[in-house]
């Protein structure tokens, strides 16, 4: 990968081309229960810029510029009061549009908080989750709908999770289906799974082959191994712009989402949204974990600096934790849980990984695939203001879905796709053609 390629996917502060594409999206930033009614307010990073958000009493949730608009002090020592926040400076009170509502140091007959606004997101809550819209467009583009819509929210389970890395190598461990065979469930064997299982047919063919196609919301990949009696064991996972992905970890179909939101260049949150999941795949032939692999690390308590948020105990501080006696003896790794596991090697490849430096394989179609249609994409809205993808579309995510399936060797993967994406949402639902991979 060139160097410049490598910098404009991977820089997101404002006026960067990959930032101001993000910025066109709505993008999730906070639980919503992290905001109280009246409560602290909490330093936010996001896309390399700082912000406050905050609940007012009266429960309206905002995202907010930290400086005030005045003499630019910081509102997080303000008041969260009736309305909004309160500059302990001077007094300057704001609301959850960031629109100033009252200005008690300068007389009457100077007041001009009409006039005086600090920038704010457009904010939505949904699926327990505070959703900010950082773009310029007015009115914000209508909130997108997901498959979530589908699954009674009180029974969506969300995660934060910071990793220490820039946003795109988070992304593309999600999209990268064969590590799962090593870094997850390596040294484990047929030994260790029923014949016929998916298990067995993904530990047996370490090497799967790929299909990669871009699709009109992103990128779908095909991962396929050989299975039993003329059969072919499928892994179909997804990309979704700017940053979503769907992992192939249960079966096709499954409901659940995740976001790789950019924090700054050297940091990004993982958000996980799960609705109700079969019985976990990482089973023995017996019904019993996987050893090692069960876990999802542990969370150092929350601080209100700019990047204290769902920070792990597992970090690069403490080699995540790492056991050479564990590699040895109780799995591949030698880092317990499939999360963790995940975040070490992608923060082991450093802040900003060095693209110039690999050497990608057959493996790696999926990940080749999505870099070259992000590049155009980003390229494309910044050299001549096409806007991105789905943008403006809030049917844009709907009957995406990813998962396992093992079909008949003769059963084109697409055209059973887009036939369970028709049961999902009717005949009307858009075709995926291969022929906009070569467009």
């Amino acid at each position: 990968m060139r160097a410049e390629d490598n910098e404009l996917l991977t820089r997101v502060g404002p006026g960067t081309p990959m930032g101001e594409f993000m910025r066109q999206y709505w993008l999730p930033v906070a639980k919503s229960s992290e905001l109280v009614a009246g409560g602290d307010p909490v330093r936010m990073r996001i896309l390399g810029e700082n912000f406050l958000a905050f609940r007012s009493p009266e429960g309206d949730a905002g995202v907010i510029d930290h400086m005030c608009a005045h003499r630019c002090a910081s509102l997080f020592y303000g008041r969260n009061e009736a309305g909004g926040i309160r500059c302990v400076y001077h007094g300057w009170k704001f609301d959850v549009t960031g629109q100033c509502i009252d200005m008690p140091s300068e007389p009457p007959e100077t007041q001009f908080a009409e006039k005086v606004k600090v920038r704010a997101a457009v904010v939505k809550e949904k699926y327990g989750i505070v959703w900010a819209y950082f773009g310029k467009k007015n009115p914000a583009p209508e909130f997108p709908k997901f498959d979530l819509d589908k699954v009674d929210e009180a029974d969506l389970e969300v995660t934060f999770l910071m990793r220490e890395c820039n946003w795109l190598q988070g992304m593309e461990a999600d999209i990268d289906t064969v590590h799962v065979g090593f870094l997850h469930m390596g040294g484990f064997g047929e030994e260790f799974f029923e014949k016929g299982s998916t298990n067995y047919y993904r530990q047996t063919r370490l090497a799967p082959k790929y299909e990669a196609i871009e699709t009109y919301y992103g990128t779908m990949y095909s991962a396929f191994r050989p299975a039993a009696d003329g059969e072919t064991y499928h892994r179909v996972g997804q990309l979704m712009f700017p940053s979503f992905t769907m992992a192939a970890q249960d079966p096709l179909g499954t409901i659940k989402l995740r976001s790789w939101v950019p924090l700054d260049d050297d940091h990004c949150m993982l958000i996980v949204i799960d609705g109700p999941r079969p019985i976990p795949a990482a089973l023995d032939k017996d019904g019993k974990p996987l050893p090692g692999l069960f876990g999802d690390g542990d969370f150092l308590p929350n601080t209100t600096d700019w990047l204290g948020r769902y920070r792990m105990a597992q970090n690069p501080a403490n080699d995540h934790m790492l056991s050479r006696e564990a590699q040895r003896t109780v799995n591949f790794s030698g880092i317990i849980g499939g999360r963790v596991q995940d975040q070490a090697i992608v923060e082991s490849m450093g802040p900003i990984a060095d693209r110039t430096k690999e050497n990608l394989g057959t493996s790696d179609q999926m990940i080749i695939r999505t870099r070259r249609r992000l590049m155009r994409a980003v390229r494309a809205y910044a050299e001549n203001g096409t806007l991105p993808p789905g943008a403006e579309n809030p049917d844009f995510y709907a009957n995406v879905r990813s998962g396992y399936v093992t079909l008949p060797e003769t059963t084109d993967w697409l055209e059973k796709v887009n036939e369970v994406r028709r049961e999902w949402g009717g005949e009307g639902v858009p075709v995926i053609e291969r022929e906009l991979a070569s467009a």
